[in-house]
């Protein structure tokens, strides 16, 4: 097993001692580095998706709103729907 050093300030250690005080505090810090090791993991991933998504969209066709309400109104009236409801 390794072992790792870091510098904190007083009152974070005091707080987190009196917080995990009946734990095992290498356990405690162990879950800890794990979450946050996933928080930044899960954060790259949804970095590299929206990077992907915008890339996709630089590449799209330019629509008007216009154009948009035209096309869902069309659709609309062609499946007898109202609001997006379908048809009775």
């Amino acid at each position: 097993m390794a072992t790792m050093n870091f510098s904190i300030p007083d009152e974070v250690k005091e707080s987190f001692n009196r917080t995990f005080a009946s734990q095992n505090k290498s356990a405690v810090v162990t879950r800890l580095l794990q979450e946050a090791v996933l928080q930044a993991q899960r954060k790259a991933q949804s970095d590299a998706a929206f990077m992907r998504i915008l890339a996709a969209r630089q590449q799209a066709p330019q629509v008007s709103t216009d154009a948009i309400l035209q096309t869902r109104d069309a659709i609309r009236a062609e499946s007898g729907s109202v609001h997006g409801l379908p048809a009775r």
